[in-house]
């Protein structure tokens, strides 16, 4: 489940990140809770914790007082556009870029992207 690429509990709120994204978790439903997911994947209480209060921070999840941790209601949508953003950034930025250091004109990029969709 979890790998030496980064820290568990940035891997615990990716993880749970890609379960709202795809679904899995619908908004204002209730995840396990620190306890539940320490215990579930055999990690230190205090990393699930830190994993949670980040996605809390950035208003993934709420807390609601003595019944646990929530999806928010604009979580998907939020991390939808997020994940848009890194994408241009990270991905069709930098493409454009060596197309153009290349000579590739960027009608035959969009053409192959087009190309490939239909494959």
């Amino acid at each position: 489940m979890f790998d030496d690429r980064s820290p568990i509990y940035l891997q615990i709120a990716e993880q749970i990140k890609n379960d709202i994204v795809t679904g899995a978790l619908a908004e204002d439903e209730q995840v396990m809770s620190t306890n539940q997911y320490s215990a579930f994947y055999r990690i230190n209480p205090a990393t699930a914790a830190k994993g949670f209060a980040q996605l809390v921070d950035e208003g993934v999840l709420y807390k609601k007082r003595g019944i646990g941790m929530f999806v928010s209601p604009n979580a998907r949508e939020l991390l939808r556009t997020g994940r848009r953003d890194s994408f241009f950034a990270e991905v069709v930025d930098p493409m454009i870029r060596e197309a153009k250091a290349i000579g590739v004109p960027l009608k035959d990029v969009v053409q192959h992207i087009r190309t490939y969709g239909d494959a």
